[in-house]
């Protein structure tokens, strides 16, 4: 047993608790106690917002129908979603893949966008190459700067044992100025009136679907991914050490699972795909980086993986919707004048609420047993 496995087992790096893992549905008990807790959540989290705005002095009907609605009834709401479904599934993804190891990533904003530069500064500098050259390596490129924004924070937590949320966290401030410098003096654009880039070349861009207001093809490539992503956790040896190490840290260290490596692999995983998300916003939403793209990513990442209870397979459908939930909060506030932040109050109560059931099944079934 090394010396960092020793340090481990002494108990510094395993401070964060494991995730809670629901079991299989086997039987119809089973199955209700695993969807009546979301259910419940999401009514009283309505309740709890429309008193909020009740108390603003709005009709909590009106606002609600907006929330509900705008992405479902015109094609512009649903492709609007789709979009900000992409980014937050990804940042979704960041944070829950090194959950599985036990490890809290909470620097999807800063790999979001360092993955970002990466693309744009490849889409600027590479501009004339055609889009079947272009395109893969502003990707890539998005994908290794996230991951090596990561990578910071997996090696000092593998070397030095610094524990990974301090790191991360502080990590997105750092990338808050690296966009700031890139946007204003390396490649501004001068009359966009706020800190952004220039744009960058169309083979960058990623190709849309259908008719005007069209989807892009990342929408695609984040469906494809989370099949690949719930195949390699659930149906790979190094998938079923990570979980492992997450649920149990001293049974991994005692079967000789290599815990430091594959928490910092988690890391770094997490950090390609935020750098993977913020290159999609370059090549498929923006055309270019700009100040204020992370938006509340970060915060809607950490709701979804939490609320999917570290599922990588409920990830995706919880995602989609916090951005029915996102997407409807600007209309809400246009038809019904209610500030768009009613909403982030709705998604973390359902959190909270989510989290509250846990204790009620637990005293249950500690009252049934």
């Amino acid at each position: 047993m090394t010396a960092t496995q020793n340090h481990e087992v002494a108990g510094v790096p395993d401070a964060a608790p494991p995730p809670a893992r629901p079991r299989s549905p086997r039987t119809v008990r089973d199955l209700a106690w695993l969807v009546l807790p979301y259910v419940a959540s999401v009514l009283l989290a309505f309740v709890v917002g429309g008193l909020v705005i009740l108390a603003l002095g709005n009709d909590p009907v009106k606002a609600f129908e907006s929330v509900l609605t705008t992405s479902f009834k015109t094609q512009f709401g649903f492709v609007e979603t789709m979009h900000k479904w992409v980014t937050v599934v990804l940042c979704a993804y960041a944070f829950t893949i090194p959950l599985a190891t036990g490890k809290f990533n909470i620097g999807a904003e800063g790999q979001l966008l360092m993955g970002a530069t990466g693309a744009v500064a490849v889409g600027i500098l590479l501009s004339d190459l055609p889009m079947i050259v272009l395109l893969p390596l502003v990707l890539v490129a998005g994908i290794l700067a996230g991951a090596v924004w990561a990578g910071v924070s997996a090696f000092l937590l593998v070397r030095f044992g610094v524990n990974e949320i301090l790191s991360t966290v502080l990590l997105n401030f750092v990338s808050f100025q690296a966009i700031d410098y890139v946007a204003s003096h390396v490649w501004p654009d001068r009359g966009a009136g706020h800190p952004a880039t220039i744009r960058v070349g169309e083979g960058a861009l990623l190709p849309r679907i259908g008719d005007a207001p069209n989807l892009h093809a990342g929408v695609i490539l984040t469906v494809l991914l989370a099949v690949a992503l719930a195949i390699f956790m659930r149906s790979t040896a190094t998938g079923f050490e990570m979980r492992a190490v997450g649920a149990n840290l001293r049974a991994s260290l005692v079967h000789g699972v290599r815990t430091s490596r594959l928490a910092g692999a988690g890391l770094v995983i997490g950090g390609a795909l935020g750098g993977l998300a913020g290159a999609i916003e370059v090549a498929g939403v923006h055309g270019k980086m700009l100040e204020g793209m992370q938006s509340n990513f970060l915060i809607l990442g950490i709701i979804v993986g939490l609320m999917a209870r570290g599922n990588l397979v409920a990830v995706p459908f919880v995602a989609f919707g916090i951005a029915v939930l996102e997407v409807g909060a600007s209309s809400m506030q246009r038809s019904a004048q209610v500030p768009v932040e009613v909403v982030l109050i709705i998604e973390a109560m359902i959190l909270i609420f989510l989290l509250l059931s846990d204790v009620v099944r637990a005293r249950f079934r500690g009252a049934s047993a």
